[in-house]
């Protein structure tokens, strides 16, 4: 049967990497819907994936910034409209602004709950809404979610608050057969990781591609073995 699978953030790191993962197999995913802002970033990852696109399967591109609530709701009915049903749900986009309590800057504190809370929330509603049935929803929160970084204010607070979405939602959607999966990687050389921590070495720490694997083990059926409410990911 053929399947669809949405992945947001997909202009590099975790999120480019899971897009590789369906598209290069010859599986039952047949549509890659790839969800990212403007940027030469997303321009190339885009490229790229069409030049190794074996099987022929259908890449579907929509430019959005998924802070901007609208802006993500017409996309998403743009998309639903195209595709049809979204069958895997990946909601890997995430935004972050490192600094001291004193200085967060209320705007950029929305902005992050925006991206990294309201945008996987708004995806998941606004599918429902329109008559979507998902197999899978994987929503990737982080382990500062899980304890606080001093430095991280927003992040940790938007990545608990994801922890905690996921629970009710993985509650509510059982009975439709939807599996929701919540993990939470630890450190992992992404844009997003040299933003937080700039003098690391993004050579000692865990890759995107490893996080993209853990992602397609646990939305293939194998992955209903794998029982947990969070699931750490870390080196």
């Amino acid at each position: 049967m053929s399947k669809s699978v949405l992945i947001t953030g997909a202009s590099r790191g975790i999120g480019l990497e899971t897009a590789k993962k369906f598209l290069f197999p010859d599986n039952d995913y047949s549509t890659i819907v790839l969800f990212a802002r403007k940027s030469d970033d997303f321009v190339s990852a885009v490229q790229w994936l069409e030049e190794h696109n074996a099987h022929g399967k259908s890449i579907v591109v929509r430019e959005v910034d998924v802070g901007e609530r609208e802006a993500l709701r017409t996309a998403i009915v743009s998309v639903y409209q195209e595709v049809g049903n979204v069958d895997l749900l990946v909601n890997n986009a995430g935004y972050t602004n490192p600094v001291p309590l004193q200085q967060v800057d209320f705007e950029d504190f929305e902005r992050t709950i925006a991206v990294n809370l309201y945008a996987p929330f708004t995806l998941v509603q606004e599918l429902l809404h329109l008559g979507n049935k998902f197999d899978c929803i994987v929503n990737i929160a982080s382990t500062a979610g899980i304890n606080g970084r001093s430095g991280w204010l927003t992040y940790s607070a938007s990545k608990a608050a994801v922890i905690n979405m996921s629970s009710v939602m993985r509650e509510e959607l059982e009975i439709y057969g939807t599996r929701v999966i919540c993990i939470s990687p630890g450190r992992t050389a992404t844009a997003l990781r040299r933003v937080l921590a700039p003098e690391e070495d993004p050579s000692t720490i865990m890759q995107p591609g490893h996080v993209a694997e853990v992602i397609e083990m646990l939305s293939s059926p194998v992955g209903r073995f794998v029982d947990s409410e969070n699931l750490v990911i870390r080196q």
